[in-house]
């Protein structure tokens, strides 16, 4: 099945998604007698999560790690009459439930009531799920594409090369919360490695109204639950996939999980080797092998009937040579990169009655960036050695009286950073004396002019505490959320920032419409990748003169981003099939962050602009199944005007950098319009059917020179695909349509033996680009028409 996903009614203290839940009880018939041997079905509306679970010989259910939140359960056993109850987890604490099933009788008829719609009166915010039984048939590009070619389907984001999302006119200033451990790092495909989304069970996305619990990056937040081995029954079981397609790219992957009395454990493993790692510069897709290899690892203890304690590991490597323009695969140019990352941590969860819950986080995370040179880089050479550790304590109380909820907690993170990087001009006609565009600074280190390489080496350590509070209060069809953050921030620089954020909900006369409105104050603090190197007097020196002159030729450090976001909303239900959601937004940054790409490499250095003024309009229309057929439709339109000066970065003979440095300009993520349609069609049986399509109206490309662009073998056959002539060039829109479809066996008991899938992305195989010459990220081509096939045998 493949449903876009609903908002959830769940309170907005449970942003406490990262909370899971646990659902029990027992089956009993009208004379109170334990009923064995009943299916209880259980699915949340939201995300499309389902749950199935079987009553033993006393009567007895348990469906653990679910997501706080909605679900709906239905039980049923031949003979009786099945019986379906919504019920509500506010918090952490178990839900106890007593189910009666009634003996059928000769004129019973079997009713199917359809799912039902469900509506948020609570959170006040822009709010989606997905689940993994929607992610397995999506038909998305693999490679080192991750969670973010999931998410990219939700309304508020623009789609860039390499998996990069987005959210709301943001570079890429997200938070993902993984079983409660946040991480901000900026994991796309040429910085970092992505997450595995085969270890997602639940994932919920916040883009509006976030809740004061979240700060650091919060132009989206993604709470994500991981599988896990309780409730499955069983001491062993699991998947073996294999998987193959176009560009020699070959896929495995290894699940295995169980419970054995009150140890829950699943781990997952999965490799993939390719030769188009990341999006091409060029329509020739030359020098893009690669390779990623990932672990995860979870294991649950029930302590007792109250305390549970979780244990995960994840971590991973990838290889992968940086693609080649045409000049630069003539020259003999090599450079490869590696990238490296590992995260430990634990929980522990505990009830205080039925209505409190207690939990503790603990954990610690690594990542590293090897970037090697070759003898034949050309028009510049580089060499990276970076890395970036977390450690991570945090603790939240949760508590629910009655209508009125309650969350509050503390963070605190220490970060140690070390750099090193060295770069040096290779090419003649690069950086040339007398010429537009001539950088003085940079002759020092032109080895084609006699000059030396630029070296850097640092290392610091900062902190990050915070402590919030926030509390939903339901009056009548109001609904009020009410939280504040502060933030203290000490590292290059030191800052601290107290943040009220505010929504109102309102449900207009018991019906299912509910409006609101909020707003955010926010504090995000920079990105560290290369955060030393892009705050230092080494690279202020090398700036562009427009750069340092707007500076009164001082380097000014890289501060947090302050913000002041308003969102206003609706969300209704058509006919109990469909629900609507839309919202429009404002969000006024100073210190506006956002990356400066060097060149073509997998380096990104931090910068930011004075300011940053987006507005935006989003929709999403999300159907039911009806007869098989499921589907969504997601619009996005945004715009995004940023001011400078500049700030950090490290630009070299770029010579847009002066033309944005005049005056205000539309940012490289301003997209006037994009639209994400999705379909599935699961009849009764085997054989299923999902596709989606997505149109992009074009992100802002580099103000080039058409005449220079035609000269430049580079890039010359890209033209067509890109509108330099307009007052705000931009690439041109792009229409992509994907395809899947498979077959899914089952044994006599109903469980899955066989699965096969084949998909196709890119079906009508359009040419088109994200990005062109853009100071911000470079040239990606989009990918071109590829075939998988991907079979799976389950155990």
């Amino acid at each position: 099945m493949l449903v876009a996903a609903l908002s959830v009614g769940l309170l907005a203290t449970g942003a406490a998604a990262q909370v899971t839940t646990v659902i029990r009880g027992v089956v009993v018939d009208a004379q109170n007698g334990a009923v064995p041997g009943a299916t209880v079905a259980l699915r949340q509306p939201s995300s499309g999560l389902e749950r199935v679970a079987v009553t033993d010989a006393t009567g007895h259910f348990d469906l653990p790690n679910l997501p706080v939140g909605t679900h709906d359960v239905r039980v049923t056993l031949d003979g009786f009459t099945p019986v379906a109850q919504r019920v509500v987890a506010a918090t952490g604490a178990p839900v106890e439930l007593t189910l009666r099933l009634a003996v059928a009788t000769l004129t019973d008829t079997v009713v199917v009531r359809p799912e039902q719609t469900a509506v948020d009166d609570t959170t006040a915010g822009t709010r989606h799920a997905v689940s993994v039984t929607r992610i397995e048939r999506l038909p998305v590009a693999g490679a080192s594409r991750g969670l973010e070619a999931v998410l990219v389907g939700f309304p508020g984001f623009a789609q860039n090369a390499n998996g990069a999302i987005h959210p709301r006119g943001a570079h890429n200033q997200m938070t993902y919360v993984i079983d409660g451990l946040p991480i901000s790092d900026q994991l796309t495909g040429a910085f970092a490695n992505a997450l595995d989304v085969g270890v997602v069970q639940t994932a919920e996305l916040m883009t509006g109204n976030i809740p004061a619990e979240f700060g650091g990056k919060v132009s989206g937040v993604a709470v994500l639950g991981s599988r896990s081995g309780l409730g499955t029954g069983r001491a062993s079981t699991g998947s073996l996939s294999l998987a193959g397609g176009g560009f020699g790219t070959a896929h495995g992957a290894l699940q295995w999980g169980g419970e054995r009395g009150r140890i829950g454990y699943f781990g997952s493993l999965t490799s993939m080797t390719t030769e188009r790692f990341l999006d091409q510069v060029s329509r020739d897709n030359l020098h893009n092998a690669g390779n990623v290899v990932r672990g995860f690892g979870r294991a649950d203890l029930r302590l007792t009937p109250q305390d549970t304690v979780r244990l995960h590991a994840m971590g991973g490597t990838s290889r992968f040579e940086l693609a080649n323009l045409r000049s630069q695969q003539a020259a003999g140019q090599d450079q490869r990169q590696h990238l490296a990352d590992l995260s430990v941590w634990g929980a522990y969860l505990r009830p205080l009655g039925l209505s409190s819950t207690v939990d503790v986080t603990l954990g610690a995370r690594t990542t590293s960036a090897e970037l090697r040179p070759s003898a034949g880089d050309t028009p510049i050479t580089a060499a990276q050695d970076r890395r970036l550790s977390t450690v991570t304590a945090q603790a939240r109380y949760t508590r629910q009286a009655g209508r009125v909820g309650v969350r509050a907690g503390a963070d605190v993170q220490a970060f140690p950073v070390r750099e090193r990087f060295t770069m040096a001009l290779t090419s003649f006609t690069l950086n040339v004396p007398g010429s537009d565009g001539y950088n003085p600074a940079l002759t020092a280190h032109d080895l084609t002019r006699g000059g030396v390489p630029f070296r850097f080496d640092d290392a610091r350590t900062g902190t990050h505490a915070s402590a919030f509070a926030q509390t939903t209060a339901q009056l009548g069809d109001l609904t009020v959320n009410a939280g504040v953050r502060h933030d203290e921030y000490h590292f290059l620089v030191a800052g601290r920032q107290l943040q009220p954020r505010i929504g109102l909900s309102y449900r207009v006369g018991g019906r299912d419409l509910v409006l609101r409105a909020s707003y955010n104050r926010n504090y995000q603090t920079p990105p560290n990748e290369n955060l030393l190197l892009s705050n230092s007097e080494a690279a202020g020196r090398l700036a562009p003169e427009s750069v340092r002159a707007a500076l009164g030729g001082a380097t000014r450090a890289i501060r947090p981003e302050r913000q002041d976001v308003f969102e206003a909303g609706a969300q209704f239900a058509l006919g109990g099939r469909v629900t609507i959601d839309g919202a429009v937004y404002r969000k006024h940054s100073r210190d506006q962050q956002d990356n400066n790409n060097f060149f073509d490499t997998g380096i990104i250095f931090p910068t930011t602009l004075a300011r940053l003024r987006v507005t935006g309009v989003e929709a999403r229309a999300t159907l039911l199944p009806v007869r098989g057929l499921s589907g969504s439709l997601s619009v996005t339109s945004a715009r995004a005007i940023a001011t400078p000066p500049f700030t950090g970065g490290l630009f070299l003979g770029q010579e847009a950098v002066d033309l944005l440095s005049a005056g205000p300009f539309p940012i490289d993520h301003d997209q006037r319009l994009s639209v994400h349609a999705t379909a599935g069609f699961d009849p009764s049986g085997p054989w299923w059917l999902s596709a989606t399509a997505r149109y992009d109206s074009g992100l802002v490309a580099n103000p080039s020179d058409p005449a220079e662009v035609a000269a430049d073998p580079d890039f010359a056959d890209l033209l067509p695909y890109v509108n330099l002539t307009a007052a705000t060039p931009r690439v041109r829109p792009r229409t992509i349509v994907d395809l899947a479809t498979g077959i899914d066996l089952a044994n006599a008991r109903g469980r899955r033996t066989w699965g096969v899938q084949a998909q196709v992305t890119n079906l009508l195989n359009r040419t088109a680009l994200y990005n062109f010459q853009s100071v911000f990220v470079g040239t990606r081509v989009v990918q071109p028409r590829t075939a998988s096939l991907r079979v799976t045998r389950y155990f």
